[in-house]
């Protein structure tokens, strides 16, 4: 069963909400007549007693019957009775049966005279009462019949359920309006929101034409907006990047291939073509191998192997592996300070390798690489500061992209590079738990490789 929309539930809780609100008012009200009904009619009874106990105090015995007759005969519902304390009736209602009202008299506690009764499918509140005549104690019931009040109230509640009806009725109508009307800022940014595709990313939400409540969630939807935006962007340039990445060793390969078959060749030159072509091969396969290794960390691998990795023995022997490269490129390579932590060695090899090839082919002769390792009680971080051009500041963001590369025109500077590097030591990164960063000033370019302060610790 599909939901009931929100114009809907607003609308069915507004009306709910008015009619209980209606009823409670109208049951109060009924309840607060009812009583003023009550006190009013034990007034009259009282009023009536009073009369009574006069008439009997005053009256001759045997005049006490006419004069009980005529000042009770002309209240409308009043019943009486007068009986001596033997049980003799020296006065009642003509054609009324007291023996329901005796019945409940009889019922009533101590100190207490007010009482009610049922005859005749009829409700009568009745008030007892006793005078001492010239014959003895006489009891005084008298009563008085609720119809003229039933049927007010029969009335006003009949009356009340019609108000409550059809003000939940025009409750309703009114909250359909008010609902739409709240929610049309709603149905605005959901036909934004329609209007987003992969062509028109650029669509926002209408942040100062909602009302307060909803500007956060605009707001939230274009940071969402944004993310994804940048998010597609970086794809399309991967996808770009790739196919270019791709396109040139297949080129060259297809070409080589076409020029070899087009005329017979010594073996020599077959040879040739054939190295050349592995050199390709070779190329292609390490892009390969770079990008599941990519997707591998991308995708939450856990450390295969984790350990306690003295840093500084790794960076040593990193040394020693690109030395024979940084002499015949004048550079120097310089270590300074000691620091141990948690994680992968191959894993750690691999992301300072990337970051001590990637500053060996922008050093120039003469320059120098500094890996400085530090250690402190929340983390663990490693520096590879080379000397060479700066980076434009507005690069840095995009250092760690796939195949990014600052010079637009796509010039491949080395054979060498496949793109990924600093993506594979981003990954690798998070992969440990930790992050890097990246800055270029005054002629050095820094990368900083942040391990977690767990890490550190478990490290000793």
């Amino acid at each position: 069963m599909r939901p009931f929309s929100l114009t809907t539930r607003l609308t069915t809780f507004f009306s709910l909400s008015s009619a209980a609100v209606l009823l409670g008012l109208g049951a109060l009200i009924a309840i607060s007549m009812d009583q003023h009904f009550a006190y009013e009619d034990f007034a009259v009874l009282e009023e009536k007693a009073n009369l009574v106990r006069k008439i009997a105090q005053d009256a001759a015995p045997g005049a006490m019957p006419m004069r009980l007759g005529t000042a009770l005969q002309n209240h409308p519902g009043l019943v009486a009775l007068i009986r001596t304390g033997q049980g003799t009736s020296l006065y009642a209602t003509d054609g009324f049966a007291f023996q329901h009202a005796l019945a409940a008299a009889r019922a009533l506690p101590a100190g207490k005279e007010e009482f009610t009764w049922r005859q005749d499918g009829a409700e009568y509140r009745g008030l007892r009462a006793t005078v001492g005549g010239a014959g003895g104690e006489l009891l005084i019931i008298v009563g008085l019949a609720t119809e003229i009040h039933a049927h007010f109230m029969h009335g006003f509640l009949h009356s009340l359920v019609l108000y409550v009806l059809l003000s939940a009725l025009v409750s309703g109508v009114f909250g359909w309006w008010a609902a739409r009307s709240g929610l049309a800022p709603l149905r605005t940014m959901a036909a934004r929101a329609r209007a987003v595709t992969a062509q028109k990313l650029d669509e926002r939400m209408p942040v100062d034409a909602v009302p307060r409540e909803m500007a956060d969630l605009a707001v939230t939807l274009n940071a969402m907006l944004a993310r994804l935006q940048d998010d597609f962007r970086r794809l399309s340039e991967f996808s770009s990047d790739l196919a270019h990445e791709l396109r040139t060793p297949l080129t060259n390969l297809l070409t080589q291939t076409h020029v070899v078959l087009a005329q017979p060749r010594e073996a020599g030159k077959y040879r040739e073509i054939l190295a050349s072509n592995e050199e390709e091969l070779q190329r292609l396969s390490r892009m390969v191998s770079d990008m599941l290794y990519l997707a591998k960390m991308e995708h939450g691998i856990t450390l295969p192997d984790a350990g306690v990795i003295a840093v500084q023995d790794e960076v040593s022997a990193l040394f020693e592996f690109y030395e024979a490269l940084a002499e015949d490129k004048a550079v120097a390579l310089r270590l300074t300070g000691r620091g141990r932590i948690m994680g992968d060695r191959l894993m750690l090899r691999r992301a300072l390798s990337n970051l001590l090839s990637n500053a060996l082919r922008h050093t120039p002769p003469g320059g120098a690489i500094d890996v400085v390792v530090a250690s402190n009680a929340k983390a663990v971080t490693i520096a590879v500061e080379n000397d060479g051009k700066e980076i434009p500041a507005e690069l840095i963001p995009s250092l760690f992209d796939r195949f990014f590369r600052g010079d637009k025109s796509r010039a491949r500077p080395d054979s060498e590079s496949s793109g990924l590097g600093l993506s594979i030591t981003r990954a690798i990164m998070v992969a440990h738990g930790g992050d890097i960063t990246a800055g270029s000033a005054s002629g050095r370019t820094r990368f900083t490789l942040v391990f977690p302060a767990k890490d550190a610790s478990q490290a000793g």
